[in-house]
């Protein structure tokens, strides 16, 4: 099946790689950037999500509740101040403390929140948003500046798509400059080189396969795009859960179907996704443990 893929993407190819960012034609999109204690890192995703070659999009950053000084970094390095605006609640979350805009880039806005998680602080951002399309990044990823363009191609081909997600891929021993991925590169620590091979394994051969015949159950939460309005029917992402991004695709498979609704959720093997794998046994089994509980 993922053999199948390729030969259909590779036509598609010859079509879509023709320069489309000046057509206009693509739905505008939310992306969001929740955010805990990443402090050392939320800047640097910020710059590389502002540089995304995309005609139409919105930023907004959810903090949830850090305790360490990642608001303070976003007021500093993107001129924030206190903007007053309408927030209408359609996911319930923890209370909102202030919601920021950026002075220095106007499609930049930062939500300040209660603790409750990452789910909690999608749902928030999903709220907030102005477009029809939302995007999840983690606050330690870094995209690529074509991301948006080629993620959100389902969606210009097929009116029932509902999500869409790319390719993540470990960004040890890349180099990046102010946010910017500028040289691609292997690291040289063992058990972040066996991520590498493992995370090309599981996208290009796992999801691409599974997404020839619709039954794609998972789109990373690092980097997805969804139709914002079938996550709200479907009641938005699950506080209750570990693995919320696994759990929100067959919520939403299960709806669809329930329903009796044509709907696509698709793989796209183009966009590039870049994230820290870890480096640490501890680390590494912490993270698969959370995975498996999920």
């Amino acid at each position: 099946m993922s053999t199948l893929s390729l030969r259909r993407i590779n036509q598609l190819r010859e079509i879509e790689d023709l320069p489309h960012a000046q057509t206009m034609l693509e739905p505008p999109i939310t992306v969001l950037v929740p955010a805990y204690n990443e402090e050392t890192t939320i800047a640097a995703t910020v710059r590389s999500v502002l540089q995304l070659t995309y005609p139409e999009f919105e930023i907004i950053v959810i903090n949830d509740g850090s305790r360490d000084d990642t608001l303070g970094v976003l007021q500093r390095e993107f001129g924030l101040l206190p903007f007053p605006e309408a927030y209408r609640v359609q996911l319930p979350t923890e209370a909102v403390r202030g919601i920021y805009r950026s002075t220095l880039h106007p499609q930049l806005r930062v939500i300040d929140k209660h603790n409750g998680g990452k789910a909690d602080s999608l749902n928030a951002g999903i709220n907030a948003s102005r477009y029809p399309l939302f995007c999840g990044v983690d606050a330690d990823s870094i995209l690529q500046r074509n991301s948006l363009q080629q993620v959100v191609q389902p969606f210009l081909r097929d009116p029932d798509m509902i999500a869409t997600g790319g390719t993540v891929r470990a960004a040890n021993g890349c180099e990046v400059r102010d946010g910017h991925l500028v040289r691609v590169g292997l690291p040289h620590n063992p058990l972040a080189l066996f991520q590498v091979i493992e995370y090309l394994r599981a996208f290009l051969f796992g999801r691409l396969g599974w997404s020839a015949v619709n039954g794609v159950l998972i789109i990373s939460g690092a980097f997805g795009l969804f139709k914002k309005a079938a996550v709200i029917e479907a009641g938005g992402y699950r506080r209750n859960t570990i693995g919320e991004d696994m759990e929100l695709i067959v919520r939403l498979h299960r709806h669809m179907r329930e329903r009796g609704r044509r709907y696509s959720i698709e793989y796209v093997p183009d966009p590039v996704c870049w994230t820290e794998v870890p480096e640490d046994l501890r680390t590494l089994r912490n993270q698969r443990v959370r995975w498996q509980r999920g």
